[in-house]
């Protein structure tokens, strides 16, 4: 390519400031440094945790910045150094690295990665690149990365420790749900939970990682799934998706997880809370079985106080656990789940439900905050 080398102009959409929309501006995007990989953006996705970013509560963010963390796209150019990739190769950047040589990532217990670790707060990391420069300038003045993906420009640079290589065929309008909310919902049900056959769950928040939960419960062989949103609009393709029951807590005379525990006659096995916030996450615990119950936190809710927790619930044999990217470690897993979707083990193109010229980014967010939308693909 021509390129090689070279500064490269193009499109992004710069967020200059909190609370304000989106603005598509030229940027300017330096060449990849040692062990950097400069890769074209042919498909990206919104996720919740971009909104995140510009919500005026959010208190830890930096601007200007270049956000996006759900894409695919074409290696365009590779520092020295790197051996994983190459120029043409189809990749999914990855907001969780994975160095496979940190304690992380040598243990099979868990997803980290002490390339990531070393940031107190996973949703505020990677804001520049490791020689603590960014590689993105906007009217003369540099502009942030956002979790080491950056993936709302037309090129992007990222750690070549922080990009999985994919198959040549895949189709990228659709894989790049796998950068963030596919692979952190069907993660979590089948990595995290570790959801049984036969079992029954119950899944609170169904967006994007909610119905990806849904998904990870019914390929794991779950017998009963149970699906609760404040939206009874997102309960037809719940349904679809292998919901058997779905509730909406505003419809209901009682508590939800008193209605889950009568229904299920004592509770369920695995709650998934894919929504956030405290309520939630209570109602999440409170609907698991005594004995074993397994809850799994997923969703943040922003400037929330939290989860309260009596030792009792605990003491009754249920446990709590949490994960960031549904436990994948990305450069070995995403490989895997891209071939899994080309195989038809599960479909990606249920939680699609808009996709978009990249310059209408602003309108996906209020697609997304209108809760009208699922999955909303923008392209370039």
């Amino acid at each position: 390519m021509g390129t090689k080398g070279k500064v490269i102009k193009c499109k992004a959409a710069i967020a200059w400031e909190a609370n304000k929309p989106l603005c598509i501006e030229e940027v300017e995007v330096a060449p990849p440094k040692a062990h950097e990989v400069r890769i074209q953006i042919i498909a990206t996705a919104l996720c919740h945790t971009d909104a995140h970013i510009l919500h005026p509560k959010f208190t830890k963010a930096l601007f200007p910045v270049i956000l996006g963390h759900e894409g695919a796209g074409i290696v365009e150019s590779v520092g020295p150094g790197v051996t994983n990739c190459k120029p043409g190769d189809k990749v999914i950047p990855l907001y969780m690295p994975q160095c496979k040589k940190c304690k992380f990532c040598l243990s099979p217990l868990t997803n980290f990665c002490g390339k990531a670790h070393q940031f107190k707060d996973p949703i505020i990391q990677q804001e520049v690149m490791e020689d603590k420069t960014s590689r993105f300038t906007c009217k003369g003045k540099p502009v942030y990365h956002f979790l080491g993906t950056s993936t709302f420009s037309q090129y992007t640079v990222v750690s070549d420790t922080n990009l999985a290589k994919i198959d040549d065929d895949a189709n990228l309008e659709r894989v790049c749900l796998l950068g963030c909310g596919f692979s952190t919902g069907y993660g979590a049900a089948i990595n995290t939970a570790k959801v049984t056959p036969g079992s029954t769950c119950a899944i609170f928040g169904l967006g994007g990682v909610g119905l990806s939960a849904l998904i990870g419960c019914k390929v794991a062989g779950a017998s009963r799934i149970i699906a609760v949103d404040i939206n009874s609009e997102k309960f037809a393709k719940a349904k679809a998706l292998g919901a058997t029951d779905c509730l909406n807590p505003r419809d209901l005379q009682k508590p939800v997880q008193e209605v889950i525990i009568e229904m299920t006659g004592g509770g369920v096995d695995f709650a998934l809370d894919c929504a956030g916030g405290s309520e939630a996450m209570k109602a999440a615990l409170d609907c698991t079985t005594v004995g074993w119950g397994s809850c799994t936190l997923i969703g943040v809710a922003i400037g929330d106080k939290g989860l309260t927790v009596s030792p009792i619930e605990i003491l009754m044999g249920r446990t709590i656990n949490g994960t960031i990217f549904g436990g994948c470690k990305g450069r070995d897993s995403i490989p895997k789940l891209v071939t899994d979707y080309k195989n038809k083990k599960f479909n990606l193109d249920a939680l699609v439900t808009h996709t978009l010229p990249f310059d209408k980014i602003n309108e996906a967010f209020d697609l997304m905050h209108q809760g009208k939308s699922i999955r909303t693909v923008l392209t370039f």
